[in-house]
């Protein structure tokens, strides 16, 4: 299974080619994606992105993981979750969001087995 292209990127807005659903955050894996609902693990701007969060991605046995931060970069990714990812044997990618998803579809592109968290406002 190939991991889905992201479609298109607005403010609070995120599209999944092969997907009906518009999503505010979302998350995507070889062969899928779902709604990044941050109520699920209590998530927030600060401490950020937990390995709870990432958990679901990790076991659908991606080798890289794309986090998109937010268009503000409001997002946090404490040293916790990278270190979670790398004991995992999992590249992991940070970055803007807009740039996070331009990364993410380029590695999609190629063929890699690559999973995301994407927040599409701050």
């Amino acid at each position: 299974m190939s991991s889905p292209e992201i479609a298109s990127l607005s403010w609070g807005q995120m599209k999944v080619k092969g997907c009906s659903t518009t999503y505010k955050d979302c998350k995507v894996w070889p062969g899928g994606s779902r709604t990044w609902d941050w109520r699920e693990t209590g998530t927030n701007h600060s401490p950020g992105v937990q390995p709870a969060d990432l958990e679901e991605v990790v076991k659908k046995g991606v080798k890289t993981l794309v986090i998109g931060r937010g268009m503000s970069e409001a997002l946090q990714v404490p040293p916790s979750t990278v270190d979670y990812l790398k004991k995992n044997g999992i590249d992991v990618v940070v970055l803007q969001t807009e740039k996070a998803v331009a990364e993410y579809n380029a590695l999609a592109a190629r063929g890699v087995k690559v999973g995301g968290v994407f927040h599409s406002t701050c």
